[in-house]
């Protein structure tokens, strides 16, 4: 489970990245989660250079990046700037 979310940790923020990148072709966002998702699957498979990991726990890792990068996007999204004094 360890080796799972190590890889998760790993290629989030490249979902992440390459989700940002694909906003620039007018991509509804009602369709970003499911666009970051197989993203994310996509980049768990092609993992196997970098990991050991089975295929099966490779997607794994791959789905809860992809969630965890749309996540991180919603919470960065909805931060209000702070009113000092």
């Amino acid at each position: 489970m360890i080796d799972i979310l190590t890889l998760a940790s790993i290629i989030a923020p490249v979902t992440a990245g390459i989700v940002q990148g694909a906003k620039q072709f007018q991509i509804s966002n009602r369709l970003l989660p499911t666009v970051a998702l197989i993203v994310g699957l996509l980049l768990g498979l092609v993992a196997f250079p970098i990991t050991d990991l089975e295929v099966v726990e490779r997607l794994w890792s791959g789905g809860i990046s992809g969630l965890a990068a749309v996540g991180l996007f919603e919470l960065t999204k909805h931060v209000k700037p702070s009113k000092e004094g």
